[in-house]
């Protein structure tokens, strides 16, 4: 049977290192969470899209916390977070080669022993050959989240959607954590987002989706289909966009 076709030919998919962490014993990579993200992802790809991934380290260092909890410099523990990104890459690439899926892991900080630099014209040329593409060590510079690292790689590499992989099913008006009658939007323009004042980047990833006309979806990672449901352009999650 043919192939359902995707509405989509290039995404960028953010994930937090987070979503990798055991809640239950902490570990800080799961093998049976990593497994299953990459099983999704191979589902994704076996549809013909073009994929990058970038991936946060929050489950093994956050350079905020870092900063507040242990007296460790601002920039030292931002260094500390973007080599954690670089470990979950590492762990993400290994459980997609073993399921067949050609990957490639690229660091903004050089370290050719585990990843190729990143250089934004073999990036694209490996996701043309089908190569999925890990992004890592955020911008390489401390200062900016992994969330404006997803935004700056999607705008580099010309993807059509940045897909954020949250562990809530979209954007709320107020916590549905806290507030029973919380809000769910199905769609928001960029402007609407601002003046609702709603978090759903830090400022500097949000203004560079904005600027270049990058949309973003939120969606539940933790629901089995998910990453195939928002690329085949099903109602889930909350689009950002321009009206």
């Amino acid at each position: 049977m043919p192939q359902p076709k995707s509405k989509f030919r290039r995404i960028i998919i953010k994930l937090s290192g987070e979503a990798l962490r055991n809640p239950e014993n902490g570990d800080p990579i799961d093998l049976a969470i990593l497994n299953r993200i990459c099983k999704e992802l191979k589902a994704v790809h076996a549809l013909g899209i073009e994929i990058g991934l970038v991936i946060g380290g929050g489950n093994i260092s956050r350079g905020l916390s870092a900063q507040r909890n242990d007296g460790i410099a601002r920039t030292t523990g931002d260094y500390m977070g973007m080599l954690a990104t670089v470990i979950n890459g590492m762990a993400l690439m290994d459980s997609l080669e073993r399921m067949g899926i050609e990957t490639r892991l690229q660091s903004a900080i050089s370290m050719s022993k585990v990843a190729e630099s990143f250089i934004v014209r073999r990036a694209i040329r490996h996701l043309e050959r089908k190569r999925l593409v890990i992004f890592a060590a955020g911008t390489g510079s401390p200062y900016f989240s992994t969330d404006t690292t997803a935004a700056l790689r999607a705008s580099e590499i010309n993807a059509e959607i940045l897909m954020k992989a949250t562990n809530v099913d979209g954007i709320y008006d107020k916590d549905p954590a806290k507030y029973k009658e919380a809000k769910k939007y199905d769609k928001l323009s960029f402007i609407e987002a601002i003046k609702q004042r709603l978090c759903i980047m830090d400022s500097t990833a949000f203004s560079l989706c904005m600027d270049n006309h990058l949309p973003i979806l939120v969606f539940n990672l933790n629901q089995t289909g998910n990453i195939k449901k928002a690329v085949m352009g099903k109602k889930i999650g909350t689009l950002v966009h321009e009206p």
